[in-house]
């Protein structure tokens, strides 16, 4: 099993600069590469200071002149939000950037709080159908001289300028439900999951979509699939229970933002008391030490090994959580150290 850090810019609140929570992203991402992970994953959000990641391609390029041996993967881009032509032609550029390091993954898109403000009207299924559509478009253009006519674009021959490095770009897909499973085997791609807090059962389950959407593809070639979790890798009982409680906090927002009810005021979302999150125990401090990989390097490793078993391929780091940059970076420096030797062959 492979193993990447998933990872954005975090403001939580309005005392935080902007360059330096950037400065502190690339940190993180040049310890990824130095220590031997294999991806570094960033992905696209608008108008949302929790998640700030306006346009990958652009971050990737940087990273791609900061970095040496990660592949560097959008995760993910919104369907949506694209017009097949432009993605294939920047996916294209970005490929030739990163000297043929880039992986492209899409998602159908999560907030309604994006939706409302650069496509209004959409919805979730709406922009699943986008995105069924518009990865066989972006595979068309790089081969060249396509023409399309669908449902939500219709344009004329056209090939991507440039064309990629790669033949083709591995693309993935974020999928959970066994629909988009299927359609992403079905279609040569890769496949992203993450079950957030719910634990084993969903983590088991998502397995079982993908080798059933596998079964009925048996002409395709077995694509990967990662598996995208909150991690923290603790030095004693003390530092693990209070990252409990910062991943409770984090989720507690998490869906606050994805529930688009609170008010936002300079992209921040209207603090929430201690008895909002209380009212959540689903997201209790509990919660997330029993259903994440939380703990010693020890208990980290023994819960990564189950997943291994399952049969993923990748395991991607997520450590967008709220903490303190310190706080991270300690972290992921014990899981290079101290997790990932483990896993070595």
């Amino acid at each position: 099993m492979k193993f990447s850090l998933f990872v954005h810019m975090e403001r939580l609140d309005a005392s935080q600069n902007h360059k330096r929570l950037y400065e502190e992203f690339v940190q993180l991402c040049e310890i990824a590469d130095k220590g031997g992970m294999h991806a570094i994953w960033t992905g696209e959000h608008h108008g949302m200071d929790f998640t700030i990641a306006p346009n990958p391609f652009v971050t990737i390029a940087d990273l791609a002149r900061r970095t040496t041996n990660v592949r560097l993967g959008t995760g993910t881009v919104i369907a949506p939000f694209w017009h097949p032509i432009k993605l294939a032609g920047e996916a294209a550029m970005t490929d030739i950037i990163t000297g043929g390091r880039l992986d492209l993954g899409i998602a159908r898109g999560a907030y309604n709080f994006e939706y409302e403000r650069l496509m209004p009207g959409l919805d979730a299924w709406g922009a699943g159908q986008r995105m069924r559509e518009l990865i066989p478009a972006v595979k068309g253009v790089w081969d060249g001289d396509y023409a399309h006519d669908g449902e939500f674009w219709t344009f004329p021959s056209t090939t991507s300028a440039p064309k990629p490095l790669q033949a083709p770009i591995p693309i993935w897909v974020a999928a959970r439900d066994p629909n988009s499973h299927e359609f992403a085997v079905a279609n040569g791609c890769n496949v992203q999951v993450t079950p957030l807090w719910n634990g084993d059962p969903e983590i088991e389950s998502l397995m079982g979509r993908f080798n059933a959407a596998c079964e009925k593809a048996p002409d395709v070639a077995r694509p990967k699939i990662m598996l995208l979790l909150h991690t923290y890798v603790g030095s004693d009982s003390n530092d693990i229970a209070q990252a409990s409680r910062e991943l409770s906090v984090y989720y507690n927002y998490f869906f606050a933002w994805f529930k688009n009810e609170k008010p936002i005021h300079q992209g921040l979302i209207e603090r929430l008391t201690e008895e909002d999150m209380a009212a959540n125990a689903n997201l209790s401090p509990e919660v997330m030490h029993k259903n994440l990989p939380v703990g010693t390097a020890d208990e980290v490793i023994a819960r990564l090994k189950a997943y291994e078993a399952m049969g993923y391929d990748e395991y991607s780091f997520w450590i967008d959580t709220g903490m303190s940059f310190e706080r991270k970076k300690a972290s992921l420096e014990r899981f290079i150290r101290d997790v990932m030797p483990a896993f070595s062959e």
